[in-house]
């Protein structure tokens, strides 16, 4: 009989324990993420291109090819990334301390070895001073404990979005991560077109022509070092900063224009999960009733 192991739900995750190993594995997604993006149809909001949570870390979900479809994935039990093909071959590939440099020309050579034909963009996308994947020798780190730490809140956060995009029968995006900025989102859309932005870039015309309120969980990073929750509408409707939200430490930041709940206060909270919740759903309330949103036509009726 296989024992069962017990692990805690929502685990510490101070950035600063593991910010090498977390801007390592970032740019690690983004070389898989690329090869989503490369080859997959276009999606609006740029969807073809976003990874996905499974049992055991994170994958791209099949991805067409000449030859059949194959898929990538994360594995964060094992450690391992593995290369997989609808004609039943496979390459697998350790993650442990390597260059970013390294792990590109492993990945690209095992596509070419499985006849899958691919280029990507090896600059990155949405980091400052970025670094071309193929001459990034600098980011090499790999802490085993601290990445599965980090995956098993994102599959907590899974769960309660996917509990939240559940009540909405508007149009809505996948609850899915983004390998640009590295979080875990999902989105609701009102319906509506949004204004042109002016001077917005190809990528930001895109995820943005619509209106949205849009819900995430985000690792931190060196200038905002601190795992937490977010939401944002775009475009902001006048007035949501002095809205009034749950949990009563939630707050509105004004610079980014952003809600945020802090990780280290919501895994504090007797019921983390409804404390969760009531965030997510304070602040969209808020921001759809500010925005005049028909909320009546596209929530789902308790």
């Amino acid at each position: 009989m296989q024992e069962t192991i017990t692990l805690e739900k929502w685990p510490a995750l101070p950035f600063t324990s593991w910010q090498d190993t977390c801007e390592t594995l970032h740019l690690w997604t983004q070389i898989v993420g690329k090869v989503r993006l490369g080859l997959c149809p276009p999606t609006n909001h740029w969807w073809q291109s976003t990874l996905y949570l499974s049992a055991r870390g994170l994958t791209t979900s099949p991805i067409p090819y000449p030859g059949g479809i194959f898929e990538i994935s994360f594995d964060f039990i094992g450690h391992k990334l593995l290369i997989e093909t609808s004609q039943g071959e496979r390459k697998i590939l350790p993650l442990a301390p390597r260059s970013v440099a390294t792990f590109y020309r492993e990945v690209m050579d095992a596509l070419k070895e499985l006849h899958i034909p691919v280029r990507i963009n090896p600059l990155p996308n949405e980091i400052k001073d970025p670094i071309p994947f193929d001459q990034d020798e600098i980011h090499a780190a790999y802490d085993p404990v601290m990445v599965e730490r980090f995956w098993r809140i994102l599959l907590q956060t899974d769960t309660i979005f996917k509990e939240f995009r559940g009540r909405f029968i508007g149009k809505s995006s996948p609850v899915h991560f983004f390998w640009g900025s590295f979080d875990l989102a999902v989105t609701r859309f009102s319906g509506q077109k949004a204004p042109e932005r002016p001077g917005a870039d190809l990528i930001t015309r895109e995820a943005y022509s619509h209106e949205v309120i849009s819900c995430g969980f985000w690792p931190g990073n060196a200038d905002f070092p601190q795992p937490a929750f977010y939401t944002y509408a775009a475009p902001e409707p006048a007035g949501l900063g002095s809205a009034a939200i749950k949990p009563a430490k939630a707050f509105h930041n004004a610079d980014l224009a952003e809600f945020f709940y802090l990780y280290d206060d919501m895994r504090q909270e007797a019921e983390p999960e409804q404390a969760l919740l009531d965030f997510l759903q304070s602040t969209y309330a808020a921001a759809a009733d500010l925005a005049h949103w028909d909320r009546a036509a596209l929530e789902r009726e308790a």
